[in-house]
């Protein structure tokens, strides 16, 4: 199955009027073009916190262009439209898991949060916005993380340790709604 980013956006109930706002700017963008060309200031983009639901922790991977630990995801490759299934892939190959799966079964294919994050100039990158469409995932074996490459770790975190090392209000609340998913 694939979702339309459309059909994502009318299933989604914004919490808040900062990310009600997101989502309308998000909807103008779907409407105006293709949302997924890097070649706009403002692209979709698909992540997911990975949750090890037994031990109560987290999985976040060092970002080295931002210097800073985030949660899983990125930007589909040419062809993919399916937010889901992009965050599914990008989970994937960044922390070696195998087995991920919704963290409980009305999760799949819902996001958590759906948010626009500024992304600072890089190299001969300008500066930009990733309309972020944000998932919960779960694995039973969080003891197979691998980090996919030397400049990209990963490590395991209790939801607390995680919010430690976080500094942007939009992931800080994005791993709130997760915590209070995990119960």
């Amino acid at each position: 199955m694939v979702d339309d980013l459309r059909s994502v956006l009318d299933r989604y109930h914004p919490r808040g009027d900062v990310e009600a706002a997101d989502v309308d700017r998000l909807r103008r963008l779907v409407h105006d073009g293709d949302p997924w060309s890097r070649d706009g200031p403002l692209h979709v983009t698909a992540s997911a916190l990975v949750v090890d639901p037994v031990q109560r922790r987290v999985l976040l991977r060092w970002h080295a262009r931002l210097q800073r630990w985030l949660q899983v995801g990125g930007h589909g490759d040419p062809g993919e439209s399916d937010p889901w299934s992009i965050a599914l892939r990008e989970a994937r190959e960044e922390t070696g898991l195998d087995d991920l799966t919704p963290l409980a079964p009305p999760l799949e294919r819902q996001p958590v949060q759906i948010v626009i994050v500024p992304v600072p100039a890089s190299g001969d990158e300008p500066a930009h916005e990733h309309a972020d469409v944000r998932y919960a995932l779960a694995t039973a074996a969080p003891e197979q993380s691998r980090a996919e490459s030397s400049d990209a770790a990963v490590r395991w975190l209790s939801f607390d340790d995680a919010r430690a090392e976080i500094t942007e209000p939009n992931l800080l609340e994005f791993i709130d709604r997760v915590e209070h998913l995990v119960g």
